[in-house]
């Protein structure tokens, strides 16, 4: 696979053939992670499941609001403190980015959605598993890079500290990995 590493990051590799029904490539499936998010969706196709369920992505202030669960200026969904009394509220690497994964969440991947708990809004994994797109731009420059919060399950202090409710970062549109995903919102 060295052929197909990302020089600037060289843990990440292309896979041939994955999408949301085979996200591990053509000779994998999603029977097991049906509890799981879906992974390996594009911008164009969230935004477009979210209009099939008459719904459409959240904009990214809205998706601060969710992901403070009602409070302000909180840090990350449950409070300030990453580990309050020593225990794992979201999916995130542990150990040394990106040689070494503990594991001591017990996962090398993404997790089930309800395994860690919600915040004060009832929303689960705001912070960590997978990245989620929002409806808006990057910025007025370059339209098609879109933003997308939350982190992963890849994110470390050392390397990607984006698990936080006010970070960021952007994708084009037509990307898909397999550590973004999306959740639909609903106007009142």
């Amino acid at each position: 696979m060295k052929h197909f590493r990302v020089l600037q990051a060289p843990w990440w590799y292309k896979i041939f053939g994955a999408s949301w029904k085979q996200p591990y490539g053509p000779d994998s499936n999603i029977s097991e992670l049906m509890d799981h998010p879906v992974t390996h969706v594009s911008w164009n196709d969230a935004r477009t499941y979210c209009s099939w369920r008459g719904a459409r992505l959240p904009t990214e202030a809205e998706w601060e609001v969710a992901c403070r669960g009602g409070h302000r200026g909180t840090k990350y969904p449950w409070g300030d403190k990453l580990f309050p009394d020593k225990k794992y509220k979201a999916n995130i690497w542990q150990g040394t980015f990106p040689h070494h994964n503990s594991l001591k969440d017990g996962f090398v991947g993404t997790n089930p959605v309800y395994l860690f708990a919600q915040n004060d809004y009832s929303l689960h994994n705001m912070a960590g598993n997978v990245w989620e797109w929002t409806e808006d731009s990057w910025s007025d420059d370059n339209p098609k890079e879109k933003v997308k919060k939350g982190g992963s399950y890849l994110c470390h202090r050392s390397y990607c500290y984006r698990y936080r409710c006010s970070a960021r970062s952007h994708n084009t549109e037509d990307s898909s990995a397999g550590n973004l995903g999306f959740r639909c919102a609903k106007s009142n």
